[in-house]
Formats: structure tokens, sequence, C-alpha cells
């Protein structure tokens, strides 16, 4: 089964919809997170992640990305997810030994094996744990929705003190929406959020070069690009109710009607992507490149 959309973390400018953070990141772990299984692995080869690979993974929900560099070998991998503390704490659970009397959901630990988890970048890199990296990821896909990058070209230049001259950086964006068929779901967002006239999840069309103007901004030199085929695929509507929910995309789109009816307008969105067997199965591609630091 692959697993998960991709999560936008936008000022509002009303109240937030009354949701359990808790369940949503339990949700976004158990169903939506390996929707990129493909997209890692494609990455991971290409770059040979493995012994000796200094990782870290900017925006890395709760760590399945990380788990999997983990597994071929990475030998320091660094978090950072500064917008989830509910989805760090699942990442904690995966990837760090508990601790007894340790209740942080946030901030940087390590548990003397390489390993660290954090939500926010290392203040300098003389600060006690700090390591020089070899790759970076930022694996949430962009270029779907207006405003999506915002900020991240900012975030991958303050990387760069901590990484080596040259170290590969991945970013990720959504294909054309022909190729991505979760974007005829997302328009279900964006209509009902629209009472609210905040754009918070207005959908615009994906541009060629979208990743190469981030990387420009951040002083990054592209180096190669590849598509992915990235299947999202759930066991039944109810699972991808759950899993479409978690991303908080439709967050905007609650709060401007209500969880009925957006339970009932993405229910009519999914029918088309239904199987006999009552799974469903929605075809995406996403783009992802490598650029280099200075």
């Amino acid at each position: 089964m692959t697993p998960t959309l991709v999560r936008q973390h936008l000022p509002l400018a009303g109240p937030t919809p009354r949701v359990d953070p808790g369940a949503r990141a339990r949700d976004w772990s158990e169903i939506q997170e390996r929707m990129l299984v493909p997209l890692y692995e494609a990455v991971y080869e290409r770059l040979d992640v493995g012994p000796g690979t200094r990782l870290l993974a900017l925006g890395c929900g709760s760590g399945l990305a990380l788990l999997m560099a983990a597994a071929r070998g990475a030998a320091a991998l660094t978090g950072v997810e500064p917008s989830s503390p509910e989805r760090l704490a699942l990442a904690r659970e995966r990837l760090l030994p508990k601790e007894p009397g340790d209740r942080s959901a946030g901030g940087p630990r390590g548990d003397g094996g390489g390993t660290r988890l954090t939500d926010r970048l290392p203040k300098d890199v003389t600060e006690k744990g700090t390591r020089a990296y070899d790759l970076v990821t930022a694996f949430e896909p962009i270029g779907c929705r207006a405003g999506d990058a915002d900020g991240l070209g900012g975030l991958l230049a303050a990387t760069t003190p901590f990484v080596t001259r040259g170290a590969p950086v991945v970013l990720v964006g959504w294909g054309p929406p022909e190729r991505c068929a979760t974007s005829a779901v997302l328009r279900v967002a964006a209509k009902l959020a629209d009472p609210l006239r905040r754009g918070t999840v207005r959908l615009r069309p994906v541009l060629r070069d979208d990743l190469e103007e981030v990387a420009g901004r951040a002083g990054l030199r592209p180096d190669g690009s590849g598509r992915v085929a990235c299947p999202f695929g759930y066991a039944d509507v109810e699972s991808a109710l759950k899993g479409l929910l978690s991303t908080g995309l439709f967050d905007a789109a609650v709060a401007a009607t209500d969880q009925a009816q957006v339970d009932k307008e993405l229910t009519e969105a999914l029918h088309p992507y239904r199987r006999p067997d009552g799974t469903v199965w929605m075809p995406n591609v996403f783009r992802y490149l490598i650029a280099r630091t200075p």
C-alpha cells in the first residue's frame, strides 16, 4: 500500500477547525505518510544513501523517510519538523529509544547513535550535537497551491552552514494536474473554502521551473532531476478520508462549512477512483530536483 498527501501549513485569518491534533498526526503516520515511499526510495537509490551518509531532513513528518535512510545504514540523521509537535513526537517513538522523564515533544535530542530530532534548525555550527551534513531533503511536495513554497528558500539557505560544500539538496514538486489524480480531490478543498476568501488552498497551474526557482532563491545550483510515480492507495473510502484530512489541506473547508459537508463532498470526489473491491487508487506523478550547495 502506498501513502500520503502533502500538507500545507499556511496562516489562516480566522479560527482554526476543532480537530484532535494527536489523532490527525496518527492518521498521517499510519495512512498518509507512506504515499511517497516510491519517491524516497528513488532519491536514496540515486544518491547512494547508505553507511556514512549524514542526512538533514526538513519537514521530517513522523519520521518514515528517516527510518528508511536508517535502514540503508545512514550514519547520522537529523529531522526538523517545526509545524507539528504531534508528528515530531511520533518520529521520536519510531527513531529514538525512550528516556524516563523526557516529556518534550520538541527541541533537539540525540540518542548517542547519530539520530537527532528537533523542531528547529541548530542556532550555529558549534551547537552541541551538530554535525556537517552531506545530504539535505525537503520531501514535502510544492507547486500545486499558491504560496506552498513560501519560506522554503529561506529555510534551505539557513542550512548552508551545516552542510558540506557541493552536497545535494533534494526538492520535490507535484507533477502536472493531468498526471495527478489527487488534483481533482484537492479542488473540493478550494471550492468549499472559497467563502472565506483566504486563498489558503487556491490551486494554480504547476510550472516547469517551480523547483528551480526555489533552489535559485536559496543560492543552490540545479544538478539533475527525475520523476516518480506515487499512487495514493487506501483500503477503503473511510481510510482515504482520514488520510486526506490528516494533511491539513481541508481545514479551511471545514471551517467554512462543517465536517459532514467536507466528508460528503470528498466521498463524492473519490468515487471515480474506487475499485470494485472497495479500495481507492489515485495515480500521481511527482518530480524531484537535485541541487548543490555552493
